[in-house]
């Protein structure tokens, strides 16, 4: 019997996770096997559809490790196409584990849950409200997720769960939305705010849920490594100048670039900028018993190396 079956296990952190992980307690499911290892298991699974139903009434994993989202939507994804492995992939995922008897779910949420919103405390701990934004799809589907699970905490409690609250992930080989910010000559910045970014290195996040899937106890968590990089902070890491503009000229710039195809991001951006959560990762390290190998500033500056910047 398969003890572990992974959801997104393609992924890059679905990769590192397979990795860490005895061959034999593994099933990978994704919508293709990638660049995972001929020796994995592998079984394809579209979770927006029937297939986790299926695979897990014949598979009968003791623990599920929900990984598959949609971090940065490829160019020309709809946001109904992202809601629905976001919200109605997890779901399915969720049913068919309460249908079947896995004792643990894992799921990889966001602290984008949180939302980006001017009242947010720094730092955010887990009591904080996952309050999301309906004009960023990423962080409203989180929200939406973090109530299902909760719902079904109150309606199920005999399945466990471990929701995992992930700060930026940053890895060897990590494009991203995110990462093309700091490529770009000068770093983007709204006037009077710190635009602060938290990280976690790949191989941590993979430990993390490694441990979570294993004998780790359960309960919700900020992922984060220790301490933060304001945009200043990035800056001088990086050897690059700050552009710094009012919160109204940077949204009337970005409503007129969309539109002509000079910017993939829209005025409501610039609250992603303003107000990005900060995480706490106390509990994480009181609670769950784990200590990010890396600072947040050490995650950047392995990324930074990596990437030549």
């Amino acid at each position: 019997m398969t003890r572990i079956l992974i959801t997104g296990a393609a992924g890059m952190v679905g990769r590192a996770l397979v990795r860490a992980l005895p061959p034999g307690e593994v099933l990978a499911t994704d919508l293709a096997p990638g660049a995972l290892s001929d020796t994995t298991r592998f079984r394809r699974m579209d979770v927006t559809g029937t297939d986790p139903e299926a695979v897990i009434a014949e598979e009968r994993p003791e623990v599920v490790v929900h990984l598959a989202s949609i971090v940065t939507p490829p160019p020309g994804m709809s946001r109904e196409t992202a809601e629905a492995v976001d919200v109605t992939g997890t779901r399915n995922v969720l049913q068919a584990c309460l249908r079947h008897g896995v004792r643990r779910l894992v799921v990889t949420s966001s602290g984008a849950a949180y939302g980006y919103h001017p009242d947010n405390p720094v730092p955010l701990t887990e009591e904080a409200p996952c309050r999301g934004n309906p004009e960023f799809a990423y962080a409203d589907h989180k929200r939406r997720v973090e109530e299902m699970l909760a719902e079904a905490r109150r309606d199920a409690p005999g399945l466990e769960q471990v929701v995992l609250r992930v700060g930026t992930v940053l890895g060897q080989g990590t494009d991203n939305q995110i990462t093309a910010l700091f490529h770009r000559k000068r770093l983007l910045a709204v006037r009077g705010s710190d635009s602060p970014f938290v990280f976690i290195w790949t191989e941590d996040l993979a430990r993390i849920v490694q441990r979570a899937a294993t004998d780790g106890p359960a309960g919700i968590y900020n992922v984060a490594g220790d301490g933060w990089m304001t945009v200043d902070d990035l800056a001088r890491a990086l050897g690059k100048p700050v552009l710094r503009l009012p919160a109204w000229a940077l949204k009337a710039a970005l409503a007129v670039a969309r539109p002509l195809g000079l910017s993939r991001y829209g005025p409501e951006q610039v609250r992603f900028l303003q107000y990005r959560p900060v995480l706490s990762n106390e509990r994480l390290k009181r609670v769950f018993g784990y200590t990010p190998a890396l600072t947040s500033a050490e995650v950047f500056a392995l990324w930074q190396k990596e990437a030549g910047l």
